[in-house]
């Protein structure tokens, strides 16, 4: 079977279990169950999927997924999360707009301890939104704001996705969440451009009114007590890995440590919002890796098909820049956001890209985070981006799909400008990974 013929089927198998609404974990399942017989045959082909499909999930390197969802579980029930942003609140003061630059302050912040985007949509959605639309704020500089920012915790560590992403490419965990960090920022520096570009545009936009001054010990106060001691955790997860004290796994554990540590200093610490964390983190943790035995395998079975190998050497014979290559796969990743979930497309096209990423000379880590990207733009993508769907539930009545579509154009092409910095620029990804020896 020709290798493209080999691929179809694989695919296509994936594709139409998908189109009739099986779960996407099982869609892969069926379809690698289908290429073991095709390609290896007999009672082997199952023997053998089973030992892949055991190794992939008992290795220590998955250890940061459930970590990394039990901390983000705990920063959101126990209320820290409403601690902050409260905080950040009074201290921007009377700056104009100042909803929206606090949607992307205290969602970075939140981004940087949850590691889940729809979490950080819902959140910021449920929390901020109401006081928006009460206050008469254009859906821009709202909803715009709001989804825009929420994606960021695909892109800073800790990110679910990027856990998922490494695992499944087979790259340095560690190096591909630092390597989120300085995008992540530059994301959010755009996003604050967008908004202020905005305001001055048309002030009408975010009409100003009166809230209580504090005086600058107030602000310091509350800056101390309820922000720095979220850098702390922060500084627990990322600031240990970079200095290479303690791996990904084990800073995920010592990120767990601190929120309990701030929970129970600011007394929020209950049973029930523990019993609720980690039943969510349970939850989640069981879907992510039933997803990562399907996907694994999957990348096992295009090797065995041949349909790798015939991909990579058809690329590679093309006559035509390899950066176009890269530009390719990112505009494939970005078409399939708009008719697919993330998950999804991590696990049909990560078997497929970072093969042939490597053989052109690219350094995957780079590749990954471009990818990322992508899926975050994703979010917002009409007509089935995940981001859209979670605003409008957790919007006041009556928000519609394409209000929030409209709103969030200009901080996709903020997002777009900054994927072609990257681009262009690889270094900005690499630095930070770099500096990790």
């Amino acid at each position: 079977m020709s290798w493209y013929l080999a691929g179809l089927v694989l695919v296509g198998t994936i594709l139409l279990l998908m189109g009739i609404r099986v779960p996407v974990a099982f869609a892969f399942l069926a379809a690698n169950l289908i290429g073991a017989l095709v390609f290896i045959g007999g009672e082997a082909a199952i023997m053998q999927l089973v030992a892949n499909a055991t190794t992939s999930v008992t290795t220590f390197t998955l250890t940061p997924v459930p970590l990394f969802l039990l901390m983000g579980e705990l920063f959101f029930h126990t209320g820290i999360a409403l601690r902050v942003f409260d905080a950040i609140d009074k201290i921007l003061g009377r700056i104009p707009g100042r909803l929206s630059y606090l949607t992307v302050g205290g969602g970075t912040l939140f981004a940087a301890l949850s590691g889940s985007s729809i979490a950080n949509v819902a959140m910021l959605g449920s929390t901020l939104l109401p006081e928006m639309t009460r206050r008469r704020y254009a859906p821009v500089l709202s909803m715009g704001a709001i989804i825009a920012t929420g994606g960021l915790a695909i892109m800073i560590p800790p990110s679910t996705l990027g856990v998922l992403l490494g695992s499944i490419a087979q790259v340095d965990i560690g190096r591909l969440l630092i390597a989120g960090i300085v995008p992540g920022l530059l994301l959010a520096a755009a996003y604050i451009c967008v908004i202020f570009f905005t305001i001055w545009r048309r002030p009408e936009s975010a009409p100003q009114y009166d809230v209580e001054a504090l005086s600058g010990g107030q602000k310091l106060r509350l800056f101390l007590t309820n922000v720095l001691p979220m850098g702390g955790v922060i500084f627990m997860v990322v600031g240990l890995i970079i200095l290479g004290v303690a791996t990904p796994s084990e800073a995920a554990a010592f990120g767990v440590l601190g929120v309990l540590i701030l929970a129970f200093a600011f007394r929020a610490l209950t049973w029930r919002s523990l019993r609720k964390s980690i039943q969510g983190t349970v939850r989640v943790t069981g879907m992510v890796f039933l997803i990562i035995v399907g996907a694994s395998t999957f990348s096992q079975m295009l090797a065995l098909s041949g349909a790798s190998g015939g991909l990579i050497s058809w690329a590679t014979s093309l006559q035509i820049h390899p950066l176009w290559v890269i530009v390719g796969m990112l505009l494939i990743v970005l078409v399939l956001g708009m008719l697919m979930e993330s998950v999804s497309i991590i696990m049909l096209v990560t078997p497929i890209f970072f093969p042939l990423a490597a053989s052109l000379g690219f350094d995957p880590i780079w590749l990954a985070i471009l990818i990322l990207l992508m899926l975050e733009i994703s979010l917002t993508t009409p007509p089935f981006g995940m981001g859209l769907f979670v605003l409008v539930a957790v919007a006041p009545p009556g928000t519609k799909l394409g209000e929030v579509i409209r709103a969030s154009v200009p901080f996709i092409a903020a997002a777009l400008l900054i994927t072609a910095l990257l681009v262009g620029l690889p270094g900005l990804v690499t630095f930070l990974p770099g500096l990790m020896g």
